[in-house]
C-alpha cells in the first residue's frame, strides 16, 4: 500500500469530510499549522487503509478512529496522539504495519498504534482469556507510553456511545467491561469527565430500564425544589461575592448511575437519595478554596462527619479538592465542591490535563507521577501472576479503592483501599517489611496483623526477621500487591521443599544402583539436563517431587555405565517426613493417614508424592506401579495437624452436637467438617473430619467422645 506522504495541491478545505474538518478545527486551537497537516495525512492514510471497510451501523470505518481523534483533541492531546487515535485500528485491521506507520509518522506514533492494537492474531483457550492477555499488554504498553491508555479510554468511549449497533449479548459484555474495566481506570487516571460518561453509557446499557426510570425521576423534580436550587445559588453568589473572592460557582446534577450506586449501597429509594443537585465553586489559590469554605459554612452549617479535605491530603490519583454537605434551607443535604482552576482542569481530564512530556517540558505532572507509581505496582504484580486472568484480577482490586488515607510514623501518607489491614499497609511500606511482619501499631496501641485500618489512623509495623509469609495471610489482605509478593514468597517456599523433596527421591533411585548424584559425571547431568530441555538441576529435582518425572528412569539415565550394586537397607532409604512439606507432599483423602501408621509414598503426576497409610484399600493398585512407589516414614518430630474421619453414633436428642463438639475441643483438636445424618427416631449418626497430630492424639480424641452419655459408639472410619 503507497503511503501519502503529503497532502495533494488540490486539497481544500473542503475535500474532507465534516467530521474530519471538525477535527482539525479544534486541533487548531492549540497546535501550529504543520502539525494540524500530520493530522490530515493521518486521516489520509486511515481512509484509504480502511477503503471499503464498514461499522456495524453501515457508516465507513474511519468514521470511528476520526471520532476517537476528536474526543482526544477536546482535552487538547499533543499531534502524535491524535495520528496514533486516527490509526489505532490499522495495524490490526489493515495491511499497514508498524515499519509503514514508523516511516510515514515517526516510532512514537508506530508504538502508540501497536501499544493500542488487540491480540487477535495469538490463539488462547477462550475469549475471556484472549481479553485478559490483551489487556495485560496494553498496561505494559501504557507503562512505556500513558498516551496508549488515553487512545484506548477514548476508543472505548465512542464505541459506548454507538453501542446500539451491536447484538445484544456483545452489548453486555462490552458495557460490563466497561464498568469493571475501563470506568474505574479512568477514575484512577483521575478522569472524571470520560469515567462519569462510560460509567452513565455502561449503567444504561446493562439495565435500561432502571437508567430510564431515574433520569425521568431527575427530569421530573418539582419545580418548587428546582427553584429552591436557583435561590441557594443566588444566596451562595452573594455571599462568596461579599468575601471579595473571585469565583466561578456551576450548578451540578448527579447523573442516573451516581444515584442508582448511592441507592444500592445506602439501601435508599429514590426520595431519600437528597443531594440529587450540587454545586462546585472555583477559585484562583488555594487559600481562597479555604476561605470560600468558611463562607459556605457560614451561610448553611455542615453536616457532622461529612467534610473531606481532598487539597491537604489528595486521592490516590491526584484530584484534589474541598468536598462538604451543607444542611439546605428545606432540611435537603446540599454538596459543595471547593477547589481551584488547575485542581478542576485535573478533576475533569486527570493526566490529559497540561499535557507534559519526554519533549518540550519540564517533567510529568503530579497526577502522572502518581499513575507511573501505580504502574509500577501493577508490573510488580504481573511479574508474579500465574496467568493473565489472575493479573486482571489483581488489577481489579486496584481499580476499586475507595481509599483510606494512613500516616507512616514519620508523617508519609499511603492510601490503601477500603478494609485494607495492617498487613496491607506493610507491604505497601516494602515487601522486606510485609514479609517479615509480626504485628502493628495502630495509634500506639498493638493490633494483629488482620486489623482493619480507617482513614487518618497513624501505623507502624513491628517486624521479625524469622517471620514469614502465612497461606492464612491470603484470607484477609485487600490488595494486590500484598496478595501477589504473598504468594511468590509461598511458591518460592515450595519450590525449595520441593527441591530438596526431589533430590532426596533422586538419591534413593540412585542408591539401588550404587551411586549417587554427587557421584554422577558433571558432563553425564549436564547432557540428561539438556536432552530433556532443563535449565538447571533444580527444575529436574523439582519435576521429580512433583510426579513429572519418574526417578527410577532419571536415575538410570544417569547411572548407565556404573557398576551396579544392592539397595541399603529400606529403613536407611526412607524419607521422612517432618510435616514442613506440604505444599509439595499431600495425604490421601481415602485414608486420611496421621503419624505414627505405617505409611507409603506414591508419585502422582501433577501432585506430587501423595502419603497413604499401609492398610488403604487402594495399596494393592499402587503397587502394580512400584516405580511410582516410595519409601517414607514418619520423622521421630513430625509436626502440623492432619485430618481424620471418625464415625460417631449418638442418642437422637437435642443438643448432642454440641457435647460432642465440646469433647473434642477438650481433646485440643480442631473439627474440620461436620455431616449429620439421621438414621432414626432413636439414633443418629455423625461423621466428623477432625485434625489431631498423632494416634496417640487420635486415640485421645476417640477416648472423650466415647465417654459421652449421648455417644453410642465412635470410630475411626
Amino acid at each position: 500500500m503507497d503511503i501519502p506522504t503529503h497532502e495533494p495541491a488540490s486539497d481544500g478545505p473542503d475535500s474532507v469530510p465534516e467530521d474530519v474538518a471538525a477535527l482539525e478545527a479544534k486541533a487548531r486551537d492549540y497546535l501550529p499549522a504543520e502539525q494540524v497537516a500530520s493530522i490530515r495525512r493521518a486521516y489520509r492514510l486511515g481512509a484509504s487503509a480502511h477503503a471499503g471497510q464498514t461499522r456495524r451501523s453501515g457508516e465507513p470505518y474511519i468514521t470511528h478512529p476520526v471520532a476517537v481523534a476528536s474526543i482526544l483533541a477536546d482535552l487538547r492531546m499533543d499531534v502524535e496522539t491524535l495520528c496514533a487515535a486516527i490509526l489505532h485500528d490499522a495495524i490490526e485491521d489493515t495491511p499497514v504495519d508498524h515499519r509503514m506507520l514508523a516511516e510515514a509518522f515517526g516510532d512514537t506514533v508506530a508504538d502508540l498504534v501497536e501499544g493500542v492494537t488487540k491480540l487477535d492474531r495469538v490463539k488462547f483457550r477462550d475469549r475471556q482469556e484472549a481479553d485478559a492477555e490483551s489487556f495485560r499488554k496494553m498496561l505494559l504498553a501504557m507503562s512505556r507510553d500513558l498516551r496508549v491508555i488515553l487512545i484506548k479510554l477514548a476508543d472505548r468511549l465512542h464505541n459506548m456511545r454507538t453501542l446500539e449497533a451491536m447484538v445484544s449479548a456483545s452489548q453486555k459484555r462490552i458495557a460490563r467491561e466497561t464498568l469493571d474495566i475501563y470506568a474505574p481506570i479512568a477514575q484512577r487516571l483521575g478522569m472524571n469527565r470520560i469515567r462519569s460518561e462510560l460509567q452513565d453509557l455502561g449503567f444504561r446499557t446493562l439495565y435500561p430500564h432502571r437508567h430510564a426510570t431515574i433520569a425521568r425521576r431527575i427530569r421530573s423534580q418539582p419545580l418548587a425544589r428546582r427553584e429552591a436550587m436557583g435561590a441557594i445559588e443566588m444566596r451562595l453568589a452573594e455571599r462568596l461575592g461579599g468575601e471579595g473572592l473571585p469565583f466561578r460557582l456551576v450548578g451540578r446534577v448527579k447523573t442516573p448511575y451516581s444515584i442508582y450506586n448511592k441507592m444500592r449501597s445506602e439501601s435508599k429509594s429514590f426520595a431519600q437519595v437528597m443531594d440529587v443537585f450540587g454545586f462546585r465553586v472555583v477559585v484562583q489559590t488555594v487559600s481562597q478554596c479555604y476561605q470560600a469554605l468558611g463562607a459556605v459554612h457560614g451561610l448553611y452549617k455542615p453536616l457532622d462527619g461529612r467534610f473531606r479535605d481532598f487539597i491537604a491530603i489528595p486521592k490516590v490519583n491526584g484530584y484534589q479538592s474541598l468536598h462538604t454537605v451543607l444542611f439546605g434551607p428545606h432540611g435537603s443535604p446540599l454538596e459543595v465542591q471547593i477547589r481551584t482552576e488547575d485542581m478542576d482542569l485535573i478533576a475533569e481530564r486527570g493526566i490529559a490535563a497540561h499535557w507534559v512530556y519526554k519533549h518540550g517540558g519540564s517533567g510529568p505532572n503530579s497526577a502522572q507521577s502518581r499513575v507511573h507509581d501505580w504502574l509500577r505496582g501493577l508490573l510488580d504484580s504481573q511479574q508474579y501472576a500465574a496467568t493473565s486472568l489472575e493479573f486482571l484480577e489483581h488489577v481489579k482490586v486496584d481499580l476499586f479503592p475507595d481509599e483510606v488515607y494512613l500516616f507512616t510514623p514519620k508523617g508519609a501518607i499511603l492510601a490503601l483501599p477500603r478494609n485494607a489491614t495492617a498487613l496491607d499497609f506493610a507491604y505497601a511500606v516494602h515487601t522486606d517489611v510485609g514479609n517479615h511482619a509480626v504485628a502493628a501499631r495502630v495509634d500506639k496501641k498493638l493490633v494483629p496483623l488482620r486489623s482493619k485500618l480507617v482513614s487518618g489512623q497513624r501505623v507502624e509495623i513491628i517486624t521479625a526477621r524469622s517471620a514469614v509469609p502465612h497461606t492464612t495471610w491470603l484470607d484477609f489482605v485487600v490488595t494486590s500487591k500484598a496478595r501477589t509478593a504473598i504468594r511468590h514468597h509461598l511458591k518460592h517456599l515450595e519450590h525449595e521443599d520441593a527441591v530438596d523433596l526431589g533430590h532426596r527421591i533422586l538419591d534413593r533411585a540412585l542408591e539401588a544402583r550404587a551411586s549417587s548424584l554427587d557421584g554422577v559425571p558433571q558432563a553425564v547431568l549436564e547432557k540428561y539436563l539438556a536432552d530433556n530441555r532443563y535449565k538447571r538441576l533444580e527444575e529436574l529435582l523439582s519435576d521429580i517431587a512433583l510426579g513429572n518425572r519418574m526417578p527410577s528412569q532419571v536415575a538410570q539415565a544417569l547411572a548407565r555405565g556404573q557398576a551396579r550394586g544392592n539397595a541399603r537397607p529400606a529403613s536407611e532409604d526412607d524419607i521422612l517426613i517432618t510435616g514442613a512439606e506440604r505444599g509439595i507432599l499431600s495425604f490421601g483423602a481415602c485414608c486420611h493417614p496421621i503419624p505414627g501408621e505405617p505409611i507409603m509414598g506414591y508419585l502422582s503426576a501433577g501432585k506430587g508424592v501423595v502419603v497413604h497409610r499401609l492398610e488403604c484399600p487402594n495399596v494393592p493398585e499402587f503397587r502394580k506401579t512400584p516405580e511410582r512407589v516410595i519409601a517414607v516414614d514418619w520423622d521421630r518430630n513430625v509436626e502440623g495437624d492432619y485430618r481424620v474421619e471418625l464415625r460417631i453414633e449418638v442418642v437422637n436428642k437435642p443438643g448432642v452436637l454440641a457435647q460432642v463438639a465440646a469433647a473434642v475441643a477438650e481433646a485440643k483438636s480442631n473439627i474440620d467438617s461436620v455431616e449429620y445424618q439421621e438414621r432414626d427416631l432413636s439414633a443418629s449418626v455423625m461423621q466428623f473430619i477432625v485434625e489431631v497430630k498423632s494416634v496417640r492424639h487420635l486415640q485421645d480424641v476417640l477416648a472423650r467422645i466415647r465417654r459421652l452419655a449421648v455417644v453410642q459408639d465412635a470410630q475411626r472410619l
